[in-house]
């Protein structure tokens, strides 16, 4: 377990070479790279069939820098990579990962009506008008995590990478695991993109919006260092609660405070006094460093100290981001006329309630959001982890509304493209929306008998039948049982 650097020193190899010939070496390091998440480049490769610009193929370990060669027997880490110690040494690969997108892409051409409706869209988009003019590569949102709660293989947690510039990105949230979104998007140009980050808002202190910070604050020292660059702070911009969690880490665990400017969000609400001419002072350096006009926040209906934020550059495009809300009138009023509009669509239509009860927006909620906010597109993220591959379309979808999945690239040029890949990515993924429509059904019974039983039982029984039986003969029918009664 040592650095590339250190195995290839002629000292280290001898020291190896005291060990005999007999001796096999497994080197553990951040050279060994395998693909260990293989349903997230199983779906990767099956949307780029679709649209490879929009949904780029994720970076892989082939083609990588020559690593130090040893004259001693030695194997290098991979995913579930075992040895054997009995009955016979070995080293069994029986359970590593195999990386084969041909079989991806074979699986997703077998699908019924997959392959036509693919084709369709690219004759469609062929036969539409041309551009009035050259489309400009910046800005570029990559999302890099687009579910709720908790990291799952298919959809990790809150980050969106904003490129402004080649020189200058923003990160608008950073649940865990968002430096290894970034290593799987970009693969070898890692180190290069963490050097033009400038800056990073936090929009709440649940975890699966900021515990991803920690790391993306050292690995940007490295790659910093590695590219024999100055390492100054990055603007975080967040509520102040976030400062002791910061302090505390830096105190006990690893030194990194060194690294972080914090800009507290409530000093970019309209109207705010900032706190402090230090203060002042870093909002202009970040207005400077994204080449911002305006970077403005408000308080939005979640939990305590929840923000959310518009950017609006000095060429006029502007992006509001909502963090995790239900409909909110101060995100409205912040982000009038929004260019892009990203917006939290935690759970279905039909789960208002349960909206409510947990602070997050419905689908077709966001999508009035971005009605009355007058938005030119409206890109819907944050989805509930019941949706893991993709959630249900409402009827309230329109061509100025598109949904985000985890390692989708997309300009503003893109953006008239997305809603045109809604039929593509229904014969897609038919077998889960299937399902979820399923279980939607059976919701919609079971919440008609409840509801059935709560009128019976406020009215009281008039025949002398029991509640619960009449319940059951008076109960709505599926369709699916219409049907099996009508063969």
């Amino acid at each position: 377990m040592a650095p590339e650097c250190v195995l290839a020193d002629p000292r280290y190899q001898q020291w190896m070479e005291r060990f005999g010939p007999a001796t096999q070496h497994l080197v553990l390091n951040e050279s060994c790279s395998s693909v260990h998440n293989l349903r997230s480049h199983k779906i990767q490769t099956q949307l780029s069939l679709i649209h490879p610009t929009i949904f780029p193929p994720l970076a892989t370990p082939h083609g990588q820098e020559e690593h130090a060669t040893f004259p001693v027997p030695t194997v290098r880490g991979e995913c579930l990579l075992k040895y054997q110690l009995r009955p016979r040494r070995e080293w069994q690969r029986d359970a590593v990962i195999v990386y084969n997108p041909d079989e991806f892409i074979a699986e997703a051409l077998e699908l019924p009506n997959f392959q036509e409706s693919v084709q369709k869209y690219r004759e469609a988009m062929q036969d539409g008008p041309a551009p009035a003019e050259k489309r400009s590569q910046y800005p570029e949102i990559v999302f890099l995590g687009t579910g709720s709660a908790i990291p799952m293989k298919i959809r990790n947690v809150s980050a969106t990478l904003v490129n402004i510039s080649p020189d200058a990105s923003l990160l608008l949230d950073c649940g865990e695991g968002t430096f290894g979104q970034l290593c799987r998007h970009y693969g070898g140009q890692v180190d290069r993109v963490l050097g033009t980050l400038a800056a990073v808002f936090v929009s709440h202190l649940h975890a699966d919006h900021h515990t991803g910070l920690l790391n993306i604050l050292l690995q940007r020292e490295r790659a910093l260092a590695s590219l024999g660059k100055p390492c100054p702070p990055l603007l975080v911009v967040a509520p102040t609660q976030l400062k002791a969690w910061l302090h505390m880490y830096h105190n006990q665990c690893q030194q990194l405070l060194q690294h972080v400017s914090l800009i507290p969000a409530k000093c970019l609400q309209k109207g705010a006094e900032v706190s402090s001419p230090a203060v002042e002072r870093l909002i202009g350096s970040l207005l400077g460093a994204c080449d911002l006009e305006e970077f403005q926040t408000c308080l939005v209906r979640h939990c305590k100290h929840a923000f959310g934020c518009a950017l609006v550059h000095t060429s006029g495009w502007k992006v509001v981001y909502s963090g995790d809300t239900m409909p909110c009138e101060a995100l409205v009023q912040m982000g009038k006329d929004a260019t892009l509009l990203i917006h939290e669509a935690t759970l279905e239509d039909g789960l208002e309630e349960e909206a409510v009860e947990k602070t997050h927006s419905t689908t077709s909620q966001a999508i009035g959001v971005g009605v009355r906010m007058h938005a030119g597109f409206t890109m819907l993220n944050h989805f509930s982890q019941r949706y893991a591959k993709v959630p249900l379309f409402s009827p309230d979808f329109n061509e100025k509304v598109g949904i985000a999945f985890d390692h989708m690239k997309v300009g503003f040029g893109d953006l008239p493209t997305v809603p045109k890949l809604t039929a593509p990515l229904k014969a897609l993924f038919a077998g889960d929306i299937e399902e979820m429509e399923e279980r939607r059904e059976k919701r919609e019974v079971r919440l008609a008998r409840t509801a059935l039983l709560s009128r019976e039982q406020a009215r009281g029984p008039e025949d002398g039948t029991p509640l619960q039986k009449r319940a059951l003969t008076e109960q709505p029918q599926s369709p699916q049982s219409k049907k099996v009664r009508a063969q």
